[in-house]
């Protein structure tokens, strides 16, 4: 959304980080919003957020990240915080694959409480335990794909990915919210040629041009 209040950026979005407890969604988040890792990081209780700031295309745009709880007895208080979220990263551990065999309950929640343009990134973090690793990288790429979901590994301790994961999901959120602002415009601007020229040629190959917007 843009921002009326003059608080200084031109976007603010919200983010949410879901998954099971303990595959490192705090430890990403402190990562990129403060470079730091706890290794004797505690469970999430209840809902905390951070917020980053980055420009695209020469607008300030602003994270706001909310790290949602993954225990089960928390996930009653932390539904609400999907609400109005424009994107979420869907996090598991590659070294434990019950956490990958969740991501698809973690996703029916996601659609359940937030809107269908999401933009979403399937994050399969620790991925510095290569020599204990549970779930293959094809396995993730696999149902990235059949979700119409982005992929990426990460590290929150040695920083693999992390800013790249955080910062794909921030630019799609942007190049959602431009194609829908560009569609809109284009729409008015159609209804007013076919107002004014009574043709509806001109304004149907508009909306042709603006359409395409698949990745």
């Amino acid at each position: 959304m843009s921002d009326d209040e003059g608080t200084g950026e031109d976007y603010l979005f919200k983010i949410v980080i879901i998954g099971d407890s303990a595959v490192g969604k705090s430890n990403l988040l402190s990562r990129y919003a403060r470079n730091e890792f706890n290794p004797h990081s505690k469970a999430t209780i209840g809902v905390e957020f951070q917020t980053q700031t980055m420009e695209i295309n020469g607008k300030e745009v602003k994270a706001q990240i909310w790290d949602t709880a993954g225990q089960e007895r928390f996930r009653a208080v932390t539904s609400a915080y999907y609400r109005g979220a424009a994107g979420a990263l869907i996090v598991y551990d590659i070294s434990r694959r019950t956490t990958f065999d969740s991501v698809g309950r973690w996703l029916d929640e996601l659609k359940t409480h937030s809107d269908a343009t999401v933009a979403r990134i399937l994050v399969g973090n620790k991925c510095d335990l290569e020599t204990i690793r549970d779930v293959s990288v094809e396995e993730g790429k696999s149902l990235a794909e059949a979700e119409g979901l982005f992929f990426m590994e990460t590290s929150a301790l040695d920083s693999t990915n992390v800013n790249k994961a955080f910062e794909l999901v921030i630019r799609e959120i942007y190049n959602n919210v431009s194609r829908k602002v560009l569609n809109s415009d284009t729409q008015k601007a159609e209804l007013t040629v076919n107002r004014v020229t009574l043709t509806e040629t001109d304004g149907w190959k508009k909306t042709q041009n603006f359409s395409c917007c698949s990745r």
